[in-house]
Parts: structure tokens; C-alpha cells; sequence
């Protein structure tokens, strides 16, 4: 996103650059060329933040599932840990009592 802002702050610091050496920032100086221009950038502008949007959010709902798996694998983790320390503690129990100690 960084480097979006400061591609975008070069780009606008090119266009009034020729718009100053094409204007001289008169008003009668402006065409329908200039219009043209400013609409075309906007567009183009519009197109990119777009595209730019539509990769952040795909990557964030990525990153989100992500997280969302990880949290259920580590509960199941957690309830297999549980069945496992039980089934011990019955098989404990059963070699205790097969085996009494006289």
C-alpha cells in the first residue's frame, strides 16, 4: 500500500509538472485536451485502486480462513489430547485392577 501511495505521489507530481510547462497555471490556458487528460488519469486511477482492493481483500479473507483453520485444528489438537490422556487413565485403571496387589 506504501508503495502505491508514493507511485501515486510521483505520477501527481508529473502531471502538474507538464501541466505547469503546457498552462503556466492559467485558466485560459486550460483545453479540452487538459480535460481529457484529467479524466483519463482519474479512470486509469479508479481502474488500478480496483484491481489494488480487490487483491488486499482476496488476501485478507485468505489470511483470515487461515487463522480460522488453525484455531479449529488446534481444538480438535485439544480434545484428542484429552481422549487420549482418558483412554490412558482407563487402560491404568484396568492393568491396576487385573493385577491386584496382595
Amino acid at each position: 500500500m506504501k508503495s502505491l501511495s508514493i507511485t501515486g505521489l510521483i505520477l501527481l507530481a508529473v502531471s502538474a509538472l507538464l501541466f505547469y510547462l503546457t498552462t503556466d497555471f492559467t485558466v485560459g490556458g486550460i483545453t479540452i485536451s487538459h480535460m481529457m487528460g484529467v479524466m483519463a488519469g482519474v479512470g486509469i486511477g479508479l481502474i488500478i485502486g480496483g484491481l489494488v482492493g480487490y487483491v488486499s481483500k482476496g488476501s485478507a479473507i485468505k489470511a483470515e480462513e487461515k487463522k480460522r483453520e488453525f484455531k479449529q485444528l488446534q481444538k480438535e489438537k485439544e480434545e484428542l489430547e484429552k481422549q487420549a490422556a482418558e483412554i490412558a487413565r482407563r487402560e491404568a485403571e484396568l492393568q491396576k485392577n487385573q493385577n491386584p496387589q496382595i
